[in-house]
């Protein structure tokens, strides 16, 4: 984890402000004073990741069908809200590196393509951030993805990604060598919050688009929110 965690980052790049995992909102982040910003990547059907949340292309973008059946040709070309088009991976990292963001690489596999999503992904951002200070956050749902993601690159820090955190997310941290607990803020239980702060494990939230309730969260003892309204939460 990088020495002090940003306590917002922008969801999928520059939250509800901006047309979803696009460069137009992680520049947007930047321009508001975020230190971080959180983006979801699967593959192409030509095997490139993409910065995507769906696995299927209606709701974000003007295309139609399965990203992971879909060519680069036709994805590249369709209009990802704005006139914005769906970046690439290593565009998105160069682009955070170059504005000095923290990325949390959110790993989403579709279907099936657990294992190739992961290894692409973290093959790449082990590349594009070699010898970087500020290395990436890698997070999955994905339990498989996250143990690719340890064995092929262990300097990058990866954190577990829940909805309802489940009895068994401490044994899975420590075999899957994970360094921050991440889960869906309305479900957050005492127990676990206890936990983490016991140990000292970095807790991240999702998503939080109410000042009243980040004030809370963070006198509870999480570590980070992730948020949609970044304009009521600039830092």
């Amino acid at each position: 984890m990088p020495p002090l965690l940003p306590r917002w980052f922008a969801h999928r790049g520059g939250g509800s402000l901006a047309p979803e995992n696009t460069l137009a909102g992680i520049r947007l982040a930047a321009r508001l004073g975020f230190k971080a910003v959180e983006f979801d990547v699967m593959l192409s059907g030509d095997g490139t990741p993409v910065l995507i949340h769906d696995e299927t292309l209606e709701r974000t973008t003007n295309g139609v069908g399965h990203v992971c059946q879909t060519s680069d040709a036709e994805l590249f070309a369709l209009d990802a809200g704005g006139g914005e088009r769906l970046p690439r991976f290593d565009e998105a990292a160069r682009l955070c590196r170059q504005l000095g963001l923290l990325a949390n690489i959110e790993i989403k596999p579709a279907a099936g393509f657990e294992l190739a999503t992961a290894e692409a992904v973290v093959r790449m951002a082990a590349e594009l951030w070699r010898d970087a200070p500020l290395q990436p956050l890698l997070s999955s749902f994905s339990l498989a993805a996250l143990e690719v993601a340890g064995d092929l690159a262990p300097q990058i820090p990866r954190g577990i990604l829940y909805t309802d955190v489940p009895d068994d997310w401490l044994a899975e941290m420590h075999r899957l060598r994970a360094v921050s607990l991440h889960c869906d803020a309305d479900l957050l239980s005492e127990a676990v919050l206890a936990e983490t702060r016991a140990r000292s494990i970095p807790l991240l939230c999702y998503t939080v688009n109410v000042p009243e309730q980040a004030n809370l969260l963070f006198e509870r003892g999480v570590s980070a929110l992730f948020v949609d309204r970044l304009d009521l939460f600039c830092p």
